[in-house]
């Protein structure tokens, strides 16, 4: 990420990207935030434009990004209730072994999965975190699969 010196004006930025409060997790001043750092801008940068301290855009951000985890944990649980497919992986599963057993349950829900094997072994393990070390489960995961086809991946 590139540092931006030439700021793009906040509310013009929030209305092209769509942002309603009303509608979002996040509040005005953390979705400014975020949106000009992902723009490149520089947190003093940021601090001079909005009027503030750099550690107050710090924190800001800090919590903006906190408050999007929360919502992709929020989603991925709601999507995890709906999922008509759910296995857990118990620790000390071979990574290699969890497409065959998705398969086969998706088989036996009718769903369908877009994968391939090697594709479905790496979203595993990327969303998985420190729950996978190497080629072994280190902590039990559950893997949902919507009636979509979506993956997901959750802590057990």
């Amino acid at each position: 990420m590139g540092v931006v010196t030439d700021l793009p004006d906040p509310d013009a930025l929030l209305s092209e990207l769509g942002f309603d409060a009303d509608e979002n997790v996040l509040t005005r001043r953390q979705a400014e935030v975020l949106a000009l750092r992902e723009r490149g801008a520089a947190q003093q940068a940021i601090a001079d434009e909005l009027g503030t301290s750099r550690a107050n855009v710090s924190s800001v951000e800090a919590s903006a990004r906190e408050n999007v985890r929360k919502a992709h944990e929020t989603v991925a649980f709601a999507e995890a209730l709906q999922a008509p497919v759910r296995i857990t992986v118990t620790a000390g599963t071979d990574l290699y072994d969890v497409p065959s057993r998705v398969f086969t349950a998706c088989d036996d829900a009718d769903v369908k999965v877009n994968r391939t094997a090697p594709e479905l072994m790496k979203l595993v393990a990327d969303e998985a975190g420190d729950a996978i070390q190497g080629r072994e489960v280190k902590r039990d995961i559950v893997v949902g699969v919507t009636s979509e086809g979506r993956v997901r991946v959750r802590s057990a």
